[in-house]
């Protein structure tokens, strides 16, 4: 059991607790030259800085605008697929359709954006079914226009995320007993009073665990595909931390910042944890611990 245990271990120190020595660099004026050991002690300058930078404001305001909407429509997004495929009677139908909602979670996010980018695009087919259909004399600038950018970083979401989403939920009500359906229906209850009565709550503390995980990363609004949508025309709008302390640590070489930012998001995410959890135990529910 310990061998089989090792390989995870392993993984985990390796890349999750060994890299936190660097965190160090924080509360240094680090330089690659001087190394750790050489370079000036600034002590907690690079947090003052982050708090007065208004740089910073309009980057954490982005954000935390774009995890609010994920959550408040990506994460229940699976939650009401996976109760209408619960709700499915014929079951090859149902195992096809799982198939086809999760084949875009195995898609990297650069094939993900190229695929919207291509539909998006001024010369794109959205466009060309718009004008032909409606009889628009422009194109809608999708991919440069601002107020696209949020929606289509939670559409892009849903649509890769939905059917992967799904399972763990799936795995929760394949746990109910059909007899409590039964029951149910032998009483009267139609097909809404029984999702409501027997399949939300039989949901409701795998919701409560995946809700308390994802507020812990509510400060990371995923690097890669808000890297690949930023353009000059949404970057003032699209900028979060994660591109920030890239530009910063990668492009600027200001490691320093770069990484207090990086400590300053999983302080944040570790309160956010916490406090979630025990605001769920005190409301009855189980909690992650």
């Amino acid at each position: 059991m310990y061998l089989l245990i090792l390989p995870g271990a392993l993984f985990f120190l390796i890349y999750r607790y060994v890299p936190m020595l660097g965190i160090v660099i924080a509360f240094q004026d680090y330089s690659p030259f001087l190394g750790f050991s050489g370079s000036e002690w600034v002590g907690l300058q690079h947090f003052r800085d982050i708090f007065s930078s208004a740089e910073i404001g309009r980057v954490l305001w982005n954000t935390l605008s774009l995890s609010m909407l994920q959550i408040l429509f990506a994460f229940p997004a699976p939650i009401i697929l996976a109760l209408l495929l619960n709700e499915m009677r014929s079951e090859l139908f149902k195992r096809f359709i799982q198939s086809i909602v999760y084949l875009p979670h195995f898609l990297s996010w650069v094939v993900v954006v190229g695929v919207f980018t291509i539909f998006l695009r001024g010369d794109g087919i959205v466009n060309d079914i718009l004008k032909q259909v409606f009889g628009m004399n422009q194109s809608i600038g999708f991919l440069t226009n601002p107020d696209f950018f949020r929606p289509l970083i939670v559409l892009q979401v849903i649509w890769k995320e939905i059917g992967w989403g799904t399972i763990i939920f799936l795995a929760a009500l394949a746990g109910v007993n059909p007899e409590i359906y039964e029951a149910a229906s032998v009483d009267g209850a139609n097909r809404w009073r029984r999702m409501w009565h027997i399949t939300l709550p039989a949901l409701r503390a795998t919701i409560v665990i995946m809700l308390i995980l994802r507020l812990g990363s509510v400060l990371d609004s995923g690097f890669e595909q808000i890297f690949l949508m930023l353009n000059s025309f949404n970057r003032d709008i699209g900028d979060v931390l994660d591109t920030y302390v890239y530009t910063k640590g990668v492009r600027q070489s200001d490691y320093s910042f770069a990484t207090a930012v990086g400590l300053f998001k999983g302080v944040v995410g570790l309160v956010l944890v916490l406090g979630s959890n025990y605001i769920a135990k005190r409301m009855g529910e189980e909690g992650v611990y």
